[in-house]
């Protein structure tokens, strides 16, 4: 366990955050070998776009990427540049994050347009050290319009020697413009082995929940280590059991599972829970796809299947609706959808 000082607005207890863990990236092995051929070739581009799905480890990309370049092209040696980013005091690199609020209780749930400005200004003074400039966006998805415009104007015109590392959970929705200045990287999950690896160099103590947080983090080491927060043996253990077969299962399961995620103070293994069904619906909506035009009725079910149940968990956030009620709903909406599926799919 760390006792690290809280630097982002999602940090988790714990797990030390990218700029504090210095050893080698692991996985990602065709976004690394294509960042060496760039960097071997002294060729580096204004920005670079680094997405995929939430907690892959793309930040930690990131940082590694920083340090490995801010010692190539400056003028101290790697144990020294590791020091200062880990401090947050490195004269050449620039975090943009959502910053904490000024009454000191909690974190802004933007980037302002006012904290770009800012970055930019200090990128256009004279630089306090030799060699490149790096600005980190983690991640610009929660920049607000005007801030997502104030950086593209920066990276339409980026200043000499400075490079853009760009985070993002959702590329779909960010300014084409933005995503045409940018070398992208695409980040899939990592391979078990490799969630395996993340999860034990941080917590050695896992002991035999290790396995089951492996399973549940579905190719994403934060997933993981919220798994091991969380205890996930319980609920969250019934949940992934009913989601493989929603038809099986003794009479008022459903019910049972919700009554147990809510149980929970502060809702963690609720949002947890939320997080494995959206990527079962996914899983779903994917599966039919590539079954091609015999299951296209089930793809409708799905992709319908998806709106429903993102707008019952958007409803029920936004509205401060009943967390068990929106689950017994989105679970019956499951239920339909599997059992429809199930009808087309018999012989006639």
């Amino acid at each position: 366990m760390t006792d690290s000082p809280l630097r982002e607005a999602d940090q988790l207890d714990g797990v030390l955050p990218p700029e504090l863990n210095p050893g080698p990236v692991v996985g990602h092995g065709p976004a690394l070998a294509q960042l060496e051929s760039v960097i071997a070739a002294g060729r580096l581009p204004g920005g670079i776009l680094i997405s995929g799905p939430q907690g892959i480890g793309k930040a930690t990309l990131a940082f590694s990427l920083a340090r490995r370049i801010l010692t190539l092209t400056g003028d101290e040696p790697a144990h020294r540049v590791d020091e200062q980013v880990a401090a947050g005091a490195h004269p050449n690199l620039f975090v943009m994050r959502r910053r904490p609020r000024d009454t000191g209780k909690g974190f802004y749930t933007v980037i302002r347009v006012d904290e770009v400005r800012e970055i930019k200004e200090r990128l256009q003074r004279t630089r306090g050290r030799a060699g490149h400039r790096i600005a980190i966006v983690d991640p610009i998805d929660d920049c607000n319009p005007s801030a997502a415009n104030a950086l593209l104007k920066t990276l339409e015109e980026p200043p000499a020697d400075t490079l853009f590392l760009l985070v993002s959970h959702r590329p779909g929705l960010l300014l084409p413009t933005i995503k045409s200045r940018c070398l992208g990287l695409a980040l899939r999950p990592l391979p078990p082995e490799d969630v395996r690896q993340v999860l034990t160099a941080q917590r050695a103590d896992a002991g035999a929940a290790l396995d089951h947080a492996v399973h549940l983090a579905e190719g994403r080491p934060r997933r993981g280590f919220e798994a091991l927060a969380l205890n996930s043996e319980g609920a969250l253990t019934a949940l992934d059991n009913w989601l493989k077969e929603p038809l099986l299962g003794r009479p008022g399961i459903q019910l049972a599972i919700a009554d147990a995620l809510i149980a929970e103070a502060g809702g963690a293994e609720t949002v947890f829970a939320r997080d494995m069904i959206i990527d079962w619906l996914a899983r779903e909506a994917r599966a039919a796809a590539l079954a091609g035009a015999a299951a296209s009725r089930r793809l409708a079910s799905a992709n319908e299947l998806w709106e429903k149940a993102h707008a019952l968990f958007a409803d029920q956030e936004s509205l401060n609706l009943d967390a068990r009620q929106t689950l017994i709903a989105v679970f019956d909406a499951i239920r339909a959808h599997v059992q429809k599926a199930a009808s087309v799919s018999e012989p006639t």
